[in-house]
């Protein structure tokens, strides 16, 4: 139902409600012109068929300018948003290779490679894996021929049966001091990069020459003494000696231990009689069994400095509150004169800081 405001002649759809005031200029409404709801859509009864050739009866009509209009209740529905054209898919012939990548050069990359220049840390422990293998094949062999050994004193072995476990004893003992020596060699290596590269990181070098680490890490005998020790002078230089004073003690004396097991599993190596060798057999299980926990010690050891860079020290500076600057108060300064704002009390005299 359409009502017109006699002001501004807006028409305005009051529906099935007769409305009075216009919602816009408050001006007075028009009565509706069409024709209440209940005499357009109430039920009417069936007017009978008209007889044929009696003329049309008229059907009701809206007055001229007005037409019926289906409207839904509410607000009128929000426009529909065109989806605009966002183009073809992008395609790349190859991978693309942009991106927030941060691409930062050392300082100083030719220093860095030179005071770098001994093993990784992956060959390292590669090779001491190899030669703790091989130690334990050896101290395995030796015990089941030491088991043989118990066996034959009853039962006669089998020819092929000893000489096996003779010699393959004597060849996994050669792989053993190989791979000994091999580690050795790598550990004195990485010793005297890693020193290099800590002295270098302080702006000096090294007081001990390279041909004197390798001759202290590499002569028997000597290495006892000298390994250790320049292994805690590394420490001290990288101020972490705190840290790793108990890891190199310990490889130390199980070092100690080993190299007197070796020393007395070959000096009684020579025997010849059942006894002796039975014993020797058990000294030789006892020394290689010791030799791959010093091998273990020394990974332990190894990875205690491999796990901090020398370019990053434990030692941090932070700044603190010079205590010296209240000192150089000058002693002739008036007593009225104003306190620097440094000493201001931080709380009241006498008072509880909870107070």
């Amino acid at each position: 139902m359409i009502q017109v405001c006699s002001q501004c002649g807006t028409r305005w759809n009051v529906r099935d409600r007769r409305r009075v005031w216009c919602p816009r200029c408050n001006g007075s409404l028009l009565p509706p012109s069409a024709p209440a709801p209940e005499a357009q859509w109430s039920a009417r009864p069936s007017a009978p068929a008209a007889a044929p050739g009696a003329p049309a009866r008229p059907s009701a009509s809206l007055p001229p300018g007005y037409r019926w209009i289906a409207v839904r209740p509410g607000a009128p529905p929000p426009p529909r948003r065109t989806r605009r054209h966002l183009g073809p898919t992008p395609r790349y012939t190859v991978i693309p290779r942009w991106g927030l990548v941060d691409q930062v050069a050392p300082a100083d990359a030719e220093a860095t490679e030179q005071t770098r220049s001994g093993p990784s840390r992956t060959m390292v422990r590669n090779v001491l894996l190899v030669t703790m293998l091989a130690f334990g094949a050896a101290a395995l062999i030796h015990l089941v021929r030491y088991v043989l050994l118990i066996v034959n004193r009853s039962v006669l072995l089998h020819p092929w049966i000893a000489a096996g476990a003779t010699w393959l004893g004597v060849a996994l003992s050669v792989v053993a001091v190989f791979t000994l020596v091999a580690s050795l060699m790598v550990l004195a290596n990485w010793l005297v990069a890693r020193r290099a590269a800590a002295y270098a990181h302080r702006g000096g070098t090294d007081p001990r020459p390279a041909w004197l680490l390798q001759a202290g890490c590499l002569v028997p005998f000597v290495n006892l003494l000298w390994a250790p020790v320049f292994a805690i002078e590394l420490a001290g230089v990288e101020e972490r000696l705190s840290h790793l004073r108990r890891p190199i003690a310990a490889w130390w004396v199980v070092w100690l231990i080993s190299y007197a097991l070796s020393i007395w599993s070959i000096a009684t190596s020579f025997t010849t009689d059942a006894q002796g060798i039975a014993d020797n057999t058990v000294t030789t299980i006892v020394a290689y069994l010791a030799a791959l926990a010093a091998l273990l010690l020394a990974a332990k050891v190894v990875d205690g400095f491999e796990r901090q860079p020398v370019e990053r020290p434990s030692k941090r500076w932070v700044m603190v509150p010079d205590d010296r600057q209240q000192d150089d108060e000058p002693a002739d300064a008036p007593a009225d004169a104003p306190k620097r704002p440094d000493d201001a009390p931080v709380e009241s005299e006498g008072q509880n800081p909870a107070a």
